[in-house]
């Protein structure tokens, strides 16, 4: 049946590709702005990357805009990625204008053209940790996790993981609820103070483990911000050359 040779196809790729990301130099967690820009810095330069995305649509909260109107704004600073990703844009009062879906479809286009592999419907329920030292992820299906099925993850070895997870930081909440490190509360809305916060406090937040994008904002207590999106991309951009440097 042509039905069992479609299946074959997909289940012998798809896992040929799982193996093959079982070690990683950087695994993110979190497909959104922060870590889809992180995980392209660090492919472009021949870096091992693989993204674990919980939900089917990789993207984070680029896809709605504000408030489902989908333009997104930038610092007109970033104008050299935007060139570099060939994403078209407008510029008004001094600030930059993306259209959502375009920019969220360009951003994961070009990241996984330069070799990171992303893995939707997967979560991350618990990092591996050896000699006080995060070391790597521990999966299993996003729904299984939904679901609250009892189905033993597997683990997959990074010499680096990104925390990505946006507002609910949740791979910095599993260390804070084992006391191994401290968690401030997220800030009201300050878009001016967020995008600084946010690139500032982005960096490592544990051996092994580094925050970038709005997770940097939950773990120290920075303020959150709106459709603005420049300084998750800056944050991604900065985690990158912080975790190439210590690879180098």
């Amino acid at each position: 049946m042509k039905d069992t040779m479609i299946s074959t196809l997909i289940v012998n790729r798809y896992f040929k590709k799982l193996r093959s990301f079982l070690e990683l130099d950087v695994a993110i967690v979190g497909a959104g702005p922060s870590g889809l820009t992180a995980a392209y810095e660090l492919a472009k330069k021949g870096f091992k990357v693989a993204i674990f995305e919980e939900k089917n649509t990789p993207g984070g909260g680029i896809w709605g805009g504000g408030m489902m109107f989908n333009e997104i704004v930038l610092e007109k600073e970033l104008e050299d990625f935007l060139n570099e990703l060939e994403i078209t844009y407008v510029i008004q009062e001094n600030h930059v204008l993306v259209d959502s879906v375009h920019f969220a479809s360009a951003l994961l286009y070009r990241t996984t053209m330069v070799g990171a592999t992303v893995f939707n419907n997967i979560s991350v329920e618990d990092v591996a940790m050896q000699d006080g030292k995060v070391c790597g992820v521990v999966i299993n299906w996003g729904p299984t996790m939904r679901l609250g099925l009892h189905v033993d993850p597997i683990t997959v070895k990074a010499s680096f993981v990104i925390d990505g997870t946006g507002h609910p930081a949740n791979v910095a909440s599993l260390l804070a609820k084992r006391g191994l490190i401290e968690m401030k509360m997220e800030l009201p809305m300050n878009a001016d103070e967020a995008e600084q916060f946010v690139v500032e406090n982005t960096g490592e937040i544990f051996p092994g483990l580094m925050a970038s994008g709005m997770a940097a904002c939950a773990v120290h207590g920075g303020p959150r911000m709106g459709p603005i999106f420049g300084g998750m991309i800056l944050s991604g951009k900065k985690i990158a050359q912080i975790i190439e440097e210590k690879l180098r």
